[in-house]
């Protein structure tokens, strides 16, 4: 009897994965370039039990986990602003951090700095930095679909667009950026991305699949939950038969 309330303990516990998966989605609509998280589920260990002499199976209920993000293009919203870019296909903005590491963004609300390097909203260069030449104002600023940077008739940098193996792998650090890792690769150029100038990339979230999910992972939480008080009922009446 036990063993049904721990696989109905793992069913919430698998459930409410999901619900923190959506919840993290809603929070991050109108994050640029946010990418909504996967989840799967899974069955747990099947462990062999005697049941009135017989020889049988029983599963130990659902996990869950996040396993990655989705890579769907988001809407394009133009904005007009000279430094928003937003990307279409593959690739990521490069983000040096202060640890000297790379992090990955498709967030292309960009700004300029006292120095005059442009940087994201965070306050990071990019990488490699692009700095704008004394006099020149953010508005003069041209991006060539390839990322090119000119202002004045002059070349300033290239913004390059990065890519890994596994993007849906990346992790994500909390300031709106993705740091790569063993199971994402190592990040690399790629040229298969198209950058437009004067718009943003919005996030991916479908706001009617995210609801419709929420309501049905809701349900199959209440039902594991009915699991358990059902099953607490039935070992106290079973308590109660017990001889003295």
């Amino acid at each position: 009897m036990l063993e049904g309330l721990y696989s109905a303990a793992a069913g919430m516990a698998a459930q409410q994965e999901q619900l923190n998966a959506i919840g993290n989605d809603l929070a991050n609509l109108d994050t640029n370039g946010y990418r909504s998280e996967r989840v799967a589920f899974r069955d747990l260990l099947y462990n062999p039990v005697e049941m009135s002499g017989t020889q049988t199976a029983v599963g130990a209920g659902a996990g869950a986990a996040v396993i990655g993000s989705s890579q769907a293009q988001g809407a394009i919203k133009q904005t007009g602003d000279p430094l928003n870019v937003a990307i279409e296909g593959e690739g990521f903005l490069g983000v040096a951090l202060a640890n000297g590491t790379v992090a990955l963004t498709r967030d292309g609300a960009l700004s300029v700095d006292a120095k005059g390097s442009i940087t994201t909203a965070e306050g990071d260069s990019l990488s490699p930095p692009i700095t704008l030449p004394a006099g020149i104002s953010a508005g003069a600023l041209r991006i060539a679909t390839d990322g090119t940077v000119t202002a004045a008739g002059k070349t300033l940098g290239q913004i390059k667009l990065l890519t890994v193996p596994a993007p849906q792998r990346l992790l994500a650090n909390g300031s709106g950026q993705l740091l790569t890792n063993a199971a994402s690769g190592a990040p690399t150029p790629t040229a298969t991305g198209t950058i437009h100038q004067g718009a943003l990339e919005e996030s991916n979230v479908d706001m009617a699949r995210e609801m419709a999910l929420m309501v049905s992972t809701q349900r199959a939480f209440q039902m594991t939950s009915s699991a358990i008080q059902n099953d607490s009922q039935m070992m106290s009446y079973a308590n109660e038969l017990r001889p003295a």
